[in-house]
């Protein structure tokens, strides 16, 4: 009896860790949480309000201050070595302030989703739109806006038009900076996030 039930908590053990779902952020300050702790960024926000719903979710923050697409593009390997279930991708606006060129960061990006795929087929992807301010110019700002457009379409991605809707813009809910979300604005970007991961997961 004793060991019917020792091999019965062992098959729940097991299952309970197969089960378990991996959502990885993979951005820049923004998933990073930049000018704030670790469990107060939303990628945190967003693991305990998953469990809190009852989805087995661990939630990886692979955000980096200052990452470029192309900086991404350099790590991603070695990012990529745990299973992933849902892979966001939050890269692109420290391209868009730089002024770097639209294709370089279509091609940069559009890379990394070609290695996550390679590596995990089934691995949804969801991609973080971003915008960049209206003294870049009116042509790059459109630009730069319709690449995220363009690559979720072309690769059956989820679109997240734009990562900080809702907080963008709005000075009380970002830091002095007036570009990285204050405590109260990742709360925002938590809570638009958990609406579009659920029903992947």
């Amino acid at each position: 009896m004793v060991g019917k039930i020792f091999l019965f908590i062992v098959s729940v053990m097991l299952f309970q860790t197969t089960s378990q779902k991996v959502v990885l952020f993979f951005g820049d300050s923004l998933t990073a949480g930049y000018g704030l702790s670790p469990e107060e960024a939303f990628p945190a926000l967003v693991e305990k309000s998953l469990l809190k719903n009852g989805s087995n979710t661990k939630v990886v923050n692979a955000g980096l201050s200052g990452e470029t697409t192309a900086g991404g593009l350099a790590r991603v390997d070695w990012i990529l070595r745990q299973p992933i279930d849902v892979f966001v991708l939050e890269l692109g606006g420290n391209d868009g302030l730089r002024g770097l060129p639209i294709d370089q960061t279509r091609k940069n990006l559009q890379t990394i989703i070609d290695k996550v795929k390679s590596k995990y087929p089934t691995c949804r992807i969801v991609l973080a739109g971003m915008m960049v301010p209206p003294n870049m110019g009116k042509d790059y700002s459109t630009s730069f806006q319709n690449l995220f457009k363009d690559i979720a379409k072309k690769n059956n991605a989820v679109l997240i038009p734009f990562l900080l809707e809702g907080v963008g813009g709005i000075e009380k809910l970002n830091q002095a900076d007036g570009i990285h979300p204050n405590v109260e604005g990742h709360k925002i970007v938590a809570a638009n996030l958990v609406r579009i991961l659920t029903p992947l997961l």
